[in-house]
């Protein structure tokens, strides 16, 4: 009997519905009792804490206003967690949603360095009009030589692109916060990374 093959089926991307199923609150529903979302640190969590905030932009500088995030991270010492706990004051792993204003945030705590690399947040993007999320990180500005030394960001040949993935620190409501904003295209384009 002849093998018959299948056409590949269609890629679908991820919006406009993901904040429906994933970003709950944003989505304008009831959040579950059981969330992951952008408190990965609870007060009372070692080390320093932080807020990152920021934007998503289009190739024409648009804000997209409904872009999901996901963030994981090592903890102050540089250690990844494997296991996610609700109880825990800090969990490497949390989510957020672009809203109305085009605004994210997520409340965390400053990683500690990993494998002799700089302290980073590896975060993946979801939205309308991309078919597979994009991977990408996110360093700090206050670190400049461990960045210089970091070997994935010396990856990254010219450098005004490495500092797409740097976050400014910046103060909210008397907070220690930083900002990244995303580029999806354009002269400002985020560097993502092809896994």
């Amino acid at each position: 009997m002849p093998v018959q093959l299948l056409m590949e089926t269609p890629s679908q991307t991820a919006g406009p519905y993901v904040h429906i199923g994933l970003a709950l609150e944003t989505a304008g529903n009831p959040p579950r009792e059981l969330e992951i979302w952008n408190e990965m640190a609870k007060s009372g969590a070692p080390g320093e804490h932080i807020l990152l905030l920021g934007n998503v932009y289009d190739g024409n500088g648009h804000l997209i206003r409904d872009a999901f995030l996901e963030f994981w991270q090592a903890d102050h010492n540089g250690v990844y967690d494997p296991a996610y706990d609700p109880d825990k004051l800090f969990n490497g792993f949390g989510r957020t949603a672009t809203g109305d204003d085009g605004l994210w945030t997520l409340k965390t705590i400053k990683p500690g360095p990993v494998n002799n690399g700089a302290a980073h947040i590896n975060l993946s993007l979801f939205a309308r009009g991309i078919n597979i999320h994009l991977h990408t990180r996110l360093y700090f500005d206050d670190q400049a030589q461990p960045n210089a030394a970091d070997p994935v960001l010396n990856l990254i040949e010219q450098p005004a692109r490495r500092e797409t993935l740097v976050a400014r620190r910046c103060e909210v409501d008397g907070q220690l916060a930083y900002r990244f904003d995303i580029h999806m295209q354009g002269a400002s384009e985020t560097v993502f990374f092809d896994f």
